[in-house]
């Protein structure tokens, strides 16, 4: 997501839209000291089948981390639309959970749940060298937050699809550059056990 200069009031958002394009994408909890997408893994696949049998996209990586999650989607021909799917996977989850989480008066006043931070980063996919990298970020996430040392070990990843569909060696994760703006803090939170 570009930003635009700030001229006093709300900031101004530029995105991209590209139909039939390819976008990584990092969407995170509000509260990034929550394990709640891990430990409610099966409400966020459920909330993306959903959205997915609406509004088809192709999933070229996909990660869930207890507190923010990486994905590379590719949209259908014609289609730029990415904003969509993003809200009905966060609303249907968002739906899913029991209302106990902390609100600002703006999200009481707005009627609007207190569990995703309201933006997304978007970064549309330029080239093959770009795609790869990006996802190989996703499958390397969860190494580089300490969540694991080996990206195998990490099971909410569509690492293990790629290994069973040849693309990727069960033990990949050689000399993998993690740096790089990605949309997310770069200081790890976990450790590996």
């Amino acid at each position: 997501m570009q930003r635009m200069p700030y001229h006093g009031g709300m900031p101004e958002y530029r995105r991209a839209f590209v139909p039939g394009g390819c976008w990584f994408f990092t969407v995170a909890l509000l509260d990034r000291r929550s394990a709640l997408l891990v430990e409610k893994i099966e409400l966020l696949r459920a909330a993306a089948a959903w959205t997915w049998q609406r509004y088809p996209f192709h999933i070229d990586a996909f990660v869930v981390l207890p507190d923010h999650l990486h994905a590379v989607w590719t949209l259908p021909p014609g289609d730029a639309d990415f904003s969509i799917r993003w809200r009905m996977i966060k609303t249907r989850f968002a739906r899913a959970i029991p209302p106990t989480e902390r609100r600002s008066r703006v999200r009481v006043a707005r009627g609007e749940r207190g569990i995703w931070q309201r933006r997304f980063w978007e970064h549309l996919i330029r080239d093959e060298r770009d795609y790869a990298r990006h996802v190989e970020y996703c499958h390397i996430n969860p190494v580089k937050h300490g969540l694991v040392r080996r990206v195998r070990d990490w099971p909410y990843s569509s690492f293990h699809r790629d290994v069973r569909a040849g693309v990727f060696p069960e033990d990949w994760a050689g000399e993998v550059d993690v740096t790089g703006d990605f949309g997310e803090r770069d200081e790890p939170r976990r450790r590996a056990q």
